[in-house]
């Protein structure tokens, strides 16, 4: 009998990692996640693997995402040598996401080290290197969607449509063992249908058993219309204040579906700033790999100008005022702008990244705005402020929360609660359930929602929990 081991992402929303083991010896490894967020959580990331990565057949990787693809470095770095399973624009975007990990996970241990040698202590490695990012680049296996392949011996792999992010995936697993076959099907993270250039996540009807996301598991997003109305309102509003716009973004997904709103607004003539300054190397790559795979965005109903001559997607031509600082000194540059300026740059949850450097000069500001666009996980900046911090400590300075902060729920990539009853409802037969990659009191919202709506009981596993498949 095969089994599954639950091994990340239970009860919180990072460090995916889910292990597949066949009674003829197949071990499958499904995501392979960083642990974000608090200190403690953090410190996972550097914990010994729950298995052996050498023994490890193959890893299935749902989507591009650190939360789902963090570590993978590391497990090369432990001895893992066999393929990295993903989409094919998964497989590009990866290059983009590893390498720049690999740079922070470098810098991160540079400057612990600086600190630690003044004061006697031993020095620290890092959690891996780019030679480490390299490698693991090196080990990808690219696959299009619908197509079932085999990863190890007895089990084969289709990825669907997620719509989550570009090349986003449904991973549907078929392990056949001891005679019989048994599907299990993860969603990934299952995108918000009203993400203007991703298609609705694919549905499936067949199951034995289902691991369902439940990051907004607890609520709604509010109506798209109005959130999108909502930001059109706070940037008319930070004109009028005279400040700048912050939006802390991932460079991945966020980054592209704010380009596309404002680029909306710029052509209705709503945009009053001056510039939009996408201040994050990953994003500016990000739209150029979004450009490739043009023929997997949904541009229905989208301005035939975000369409160059050539077919590809162009960010600034359908936002003209959009302007990337690609280097150090660009991005400097940019607080000279003390307003009429729009500034997005990552982190997504204002962990790290150029995002710090512009609330140290504009988040003590009262005009200046601050928009929240995604989910800010415990124990992150991002979260803080959103909780109602007074302060917060960034680049070993403590900064005042002076600007108007604004969170817009509806921007989420990730779909909500009535979204992710809808899609599960498909499954003919009621396969097993259970929920992951959400908070303890999310899942348990969810839960019942599930069981009142369906009248169909899902779990929530622990840490380290293991089923028969």
């Amino acid at each position: 009998m095969a089994l599954l081991s639950f091994l990340g992402a239970i009860q919180q929303v990072t460090g995916s990692c889910y292990l597949i083991e066949t009674h003829d010896g197949a071990r499958v490894l499904l995501e392979c996640g960083m642990h974000q967020g608090r200190r403690e959580e953090e410190s996972d990331n550097r914990a010994a693997f729950a298995f052996d990565p050498k023994s490890l057949d193959a890893v299935v990787l749902s989507h591009a995402h650190i939360d789902h693809s963090g570590l993978l470095p590391r497990l090369v770095a432990l001895g893992y040598r066999g393929p990295v399973h993903c989409t094919e624009a998964t497989a590009e975007l990866l290059e983009l996401m590893l390498l720049d990990s690999a740079q922070i996970q470098e810098k991160d241990a540079e400057w612990e080290n600086k600190w630690r040698a003044r004061i006697g202590k031993p020095m620290v490695q890092p959690l891996y290197t780019r030679v480490d990012a390299e490698r693991t680049l090196g080990q990808r296996a690219p696959h299009p969607y619908g197509e079932t392949f085999e990863v190890a011996r007895g089990v084969a792999v289709t990825f669907h449509n997620a719509g989550h992010i570009l090349g986003s995936s449904i991973v549907q697993m078929d392990v056949h063992d001891h005679g019989r076959t048994r599907r299990l099907v993860f969603s990934g993270d299952l995108g918000n249908v009203c993400s203007p250039l991703m298609p609705a996540p694919t549905v499936l009807k067949e199951a034995d058993v289902v691991l369902m996301e439940s990051t907004y598991g607890d609520r709604d997003h509010r109506s798209h219309e109005d959130t999108i109305e909502e930001l059109a309102g706070i940037l008319q509003q930070a004109h009028r204040d005279g400040g700048n716009v912050l939006m802390p973004s991932f460079a991945v997904g966020r980054t592209q579906d704010l380009i596309y709103y404002l680029g909306r607004f710029y052509r209705e003539g709503r945009l009053p700033q001056q510039a939009v300054f996408l201040d994050s190397p990953m994003a500016i790559g990000a739209n150029a790999i979004y450009a490739h795979y043009k023929d997997q965005l949904d541009l229905n109903g989208i301005d035939p100008a975000l369409s160059g001559a050539s077919g590809k997607l162009y960010a600034e031509r359908w936002l003209p005022i959009l302007k990337s600082t690609p280097t150090p000194e660009e991005s400097m540059a940019i607080n000279r702008f003390k307003s009429g300026v729009i500034i997005i740059a990552g982190s997504g949850m204002c962990t790290g990244g150029r995002i710090l450097h512009h609330f140290k000069h504009n988040l003590w500001r009262e005009e200046c705005h601050l928009v929240i666009p995604g989910f800010q996980a415990r124990g992150t900046l991002g979260r803080a402020i959103v909780d109602g911090a007074g302060s917060v400590k960034l680049l070993h300075q403590r900064i005042a929360v002076n600007a108007k902060v604004h969170t817009l729920g509806g921007f989420s990539a990730h779909a909500g609660q009535s979204q992710l009853i809808d899609w599960v409802s498909n499954f003919e037969n009621r396969p097993e359930l259970y929920l992951v990659h959400g908070e303890t009191e999310k899942m348990q919202v969810l839960q019942q929602a599930i069981r009142d709506s369906l009248g169909w009981e899902a779990r929530i596993p622990e840490l380290g929990d293991r089923i028969a498949l």
